[in-house]
């Protein structure tokens, strides 16, 4: 028969406009432009607000807006299906971009509306009171354009033509997956041929419109359950509905909790209406925002937690990134979050699941073990630029020997897709080319399906769920089941244990794309960088307080609250690099908050050691945080008792010290010892005439600058006139440093313009527009030995100036270039070159 699949798409698409069988519309609410505090109680007082039109616009750049309206429901539709249907939001971006709303039901927070949720469905009780008061609370997003509030109305659903349009609909989608001469599609297409045509469509929305419906409908299923009987063995899938919320990216920190109470109230209220669906979610940090700040979507959510339907997993405090993370800090991701989800849910996550993470550090695995982790889910690598990673399903290996099995989600819609994605719809489509692109298929025929709408939130839908019911009805595909990840993971394990042909991985799970997230936003990655040093600071000197020090308190409450806050900033598109502007506004406030607090108690701990020394006089003393020995530069801040005054060792050997100008403020450098791994050394400060020679102390041999020669030591240096090391002469290892016809300390410009993604992306084709910053700089000689070298270089490049110092020791082999850029260039990469003559594969370095 001709034209049978398009025949039964028209009928589809003529029944979908039949399935709500009546509309009110509603034409009006009253609506206010700010956000106000219990504008969602029925109680409220709205008297003053202005009436909306619906059809009007609202909005703007990240505006909030309130709705609110009594609705009343007609009598004769109790105890029938009806619904709530809301478009608020229309805009032109849509999508993750779009507005978003929470509505509230006589007081209580119901469902998320968006592009992609804008059904309410009615509860029995609401239809039995016969009036509720809506509200809702609408957010325009971050795009500077209105919105249009499109539509609002109630609506009353013919159940049987909406079961029939979802059973005949995935069927259809089925059908166009199936290979043409598959003999399941052929006899897919004699059932839905034969069921269209039992409808009457010579009189839509009459009563016998319907009961023509409702028969054919009952002939569908029949003759479907008969076809699933007949047919073999499909692999299966696993379908658990997930969000992947960004905590950050194209909107603030503020926003995200909003989107969370829209997500989870949504999740919440699917799980009423759909007893077999299960949820995923990840990221503590949600959870204690919806805990903090909408306490009964919390409830609901442990309700469901309870009843084993919301599945909690995940083990980190959020997905942070696993490239510029130290290990300590992801080693407190995963304590954070186990101990949160411990305390409120009585339960320890088995998996780690970071689906959107840019690359895994080869540290993970030993990590995930010893967290109490079993197993791993990404995504992710799916992004490679240039290799497929061969394997979806794997034992991965870490730095240390410990194996983590290994899952990769393979969801795509596509026969040739770029990526896997971890934002799956649930549709015949999707379940058919995952399993179609999973490499593992000879030891494993159970695939995991993430399904729902994320990045900004969202989650799975009504259409998905109803889909996924209508799937296990159809032969030929794969059997969708809706299940848990944990469960799914332990089957898998068992699947494969022994197996000989499970892959291994041994090493990085290395990103081939993103390259950029290792540099974008430097001043976040610093921060971060600082922040970690401080709190180990603090806590290992306030622990030592404690122990030595009567008395002394341990600020445990401060600490992890500034533990969280460094965590939350580590998250995979905060400190890569990969938000919007204000996300690194708000950035820099919270790592300032964690410095001054940490600053605080760290002097406080170490006041309260010092003071524990017995040292007569006034004294200096150094502490070292750090598992090994060291010495070297200790830096004073400048006040004006240090004037004239000098440090003196145990044995009476004085101190190398100097007042130095840095250009934010004053300092005193003083050169110490040796100190003991997690230990001290205490000096005297005396004034420095009562000692002969002090100001001219140093080390027994000299480093000095002769034109633009440099002798230490260790060293001969040799400079050009742009303040480039054309030679560095290693006096101990006896050989040239620099390789022939090349310089050291280069200043290179490049220009950046990726393909794609300018915060991501440093695409392969950067190195063919190299700059150097040849001309000739201004350079000063700052300090002339006897002590160390000190030079100053200024750097023209383009509107921007870069300053240098440059410092080569006489008692230290390391050379110090301390650089300060003030740019005002875009689009365009800056960094310094060291090439040295080392012939070698490999290198390692931070």
């Amino acid at each position: 028969m001709y034209f049978t699949i398009e025949k039964a798409q028209k009928y589809l698409s003529d029944l979908a406009n039949y399935i709500y069988v009546e509309q009110i519309c509603l034409e009006s609410l009253k609506h206010w432009p700010e956000d106000l505090a219990g504008a969602h109680l029925p109680e409220f007082d709205d008297s003053n607000w202005p009436e909306f039109k619906v059809g009007s616009s609202w909005g703007g750049r990240d505006q909030t807006y309130w709705f609110r309206r009594k609705v009343t429901i007609p009598p004769e539709w109790k105890g029938k299906k009806a619904a709530l249907y809301l478009v608020v939001g229309s805009g032109e971006s849509g999508g993750i971009r779009g507005a978003e709303s929470l509505a509230y039901i006589d007081g209580a927070p119901v469902q998320g509306l968006d592009v992609n949720h804008w059904e309410i469905l009615l509860k029995p009780e609401w239809m039995e009171a016969g009036e509720i008061q809506l509200a809702i609370k609408s957010w325009s997003g971050l795009q500077d354009e209105l919105r249009w509030f499109t539509k609002a109305a109630l609506v009353r659903i013919n159940e049987e033509a909406e079961d029939f349009y979802f059973r005949a609909a995935t069927m259809l989608a089925a059908i166009r997956m199936l290979a043409e001469n598959d003999l399941t599609r052929i006899n897919l297409i004699n059932i839905l041929n034969k069921a269209i045509n039992a409808t009457d469509f010579r009189r839509p929305g009459s009563a016998e419109f319907y009961a023509s419906i409702a028969k054919a409908n009952e002939q569908l299923r029949a003759d479907l359950a008969a076809c699933k009987a007949e047919s073999g063995r499909t692999p299966t899938v696993i379908a658990v509905g997930h969000s992947h919320i960004d905590v950050a990216w194209l909107w603030r920190l503020k926003h995200t909790r909003e989107k969370s109470s829209r997500t989870f109230s949504t999740v919440n209220y699917l799980m009423d209406q759909y007893p077999e669906y299960q949820f995923l979610q990840s990221q503590p940090q949600l959870y204690e925002y919806i805990k903090h700040d909408y306490p009964e979507i919390y409830a609901r959510i442990k309700e469901n937690i309870r009843a084993g339907r919301w599945e909690v997993t995940g083990g980190m405090w959020l997905e942070a990134d696993c490239n510029v993370t130290s290990g300590e800090s992801l080693v407190r991701q995963f304590l954070m979050g186990q101990k949160f989800m411990e305390e409120e849910f009585g339960i320890r996550s088995r998996v780690l699941w970071l689906p959107d993470v840019f690359g895994y550090s080869w540290a993970l695995p030993q990590i995930i073990k010893k967290s109490g982790h079993e197993y791993f889910m990404t995504t992710k690598i799916s992004w490679n630029q240039y290799n497929r990673t061969p394997y979806d399903t794997f034992m991965w290996r870490g730095i240390d020997g410990t194996e983590v099995l290994t899952y990769f989600i393979t969801t795509t819609p596509s026969p040739d897709p770029d990526y896997f994605t971890y934002n799956g719809v649930l549709d015949p489509e999707s379940v058919v080319y995952s399993w179609h692109h999973y490499q593992q298929k000879d030891i494993n025929d159970e695939l995991l399906f993430s399904f729902g709408y994320g990045d900004g939130g969202g989650g799975p839908t009504k259409q998905m769920i109803e889909t996924g019911r209508r799937m296990q009805e159809i032969p030929g595909l794969p059997q969708v089941k809706f299940g848990k990840a944990e469960p799914f993971f332990d089957r898998l394990a068992a699947r494969v244990k022994g197996n000989p042909r499970l892959p291994v991985v041994d090493g990085e799970l290395y990103l081939e794309y993103h390259r950029g997230t290792y540099t974008s936003q430097g001043r976040t990655k610093r921060n971060n960088r600082l922040s970690e040093i401080m709190l180990h600071d603090v806590e290992f000197f306030n622990t030592l307080a404690i122990s030595k020090v009567p008395g002394h308190k341990y600020p445990q409450d401060q600490i992890n609250e500034n533990w969280k806050t460094v965590l939350r900033n580590q998250f995979h598109d905060v400190l890569p690099g990969s938000s919007i502007a204000e996300v690194y506004q708000d950035s820099s406030a919270e790592y300032a908050q964690v410095l001054d607090s940490s600053k605080e108690h760290l002097n406080a701990a170490l006041t309260a050691l010092a003071a524990r020394v017995d040292l007569p006089g006034e004294k200096l003393v150094v502490f070292n945080s750090l598992s090994w020995a060291r010495g070297g530069k200790a830096v004073l801040p400048w006040t004006e008792r240090l004037a004239g005054k000098a440090f003196v060792d145990e044995d009476g050997s004085l101190l190398e010290s100097r007042v130095v100008e840095t250009t934010v403020a004053r300092v005193v450098e003083v050169e110490v010892p040796e100190i003991p791994s997690f230990g001290y050394k205490s000096f005297r400060v005396v004034d420095g005439a009562e000692i002969p020679g002090s100001t001219d102390a140093g080390p027994e041999e000299a480093v000095r600058i002769t034109g633009s020669t440099i002798e230490s030591p260790y060293y001969r240096i040799v400079l050009n006139d742009a303040g480039q090391i054309t030679s560095l002469f290693d006096k101990q290892a006896q050989r040239e440093v620099v390789p022939e016809g090349m310089a050291a300390n280069v200043i290179e410009a490049f220009e950046d313009k990726p393909m794609e993604h300018d915060a991501w992306d440093i695409d392969i084709y950067y190195r063919e527009k190299r700059y150097s910053v040849q001309q000739a700089c201004e350079w000063e000689v700052l300090e002339n030995g006897p002590s160390r070298v000190v030079l100053a270089f200024t750097w023209p490049f383009l509107e921007s100036t870069i300053k240098q110092r440059m410092i080569v020791y006489a008692n230290n082999r390391r050379i110090d270039f301390e650089t300060e850029v003030d740019w005002h260039e875009r689009q365009i990469l800056l960094k310094a070159a060291f090439p040295v003559a080392v012939r070698a594969t490999k290198a390692t370095y931070e």
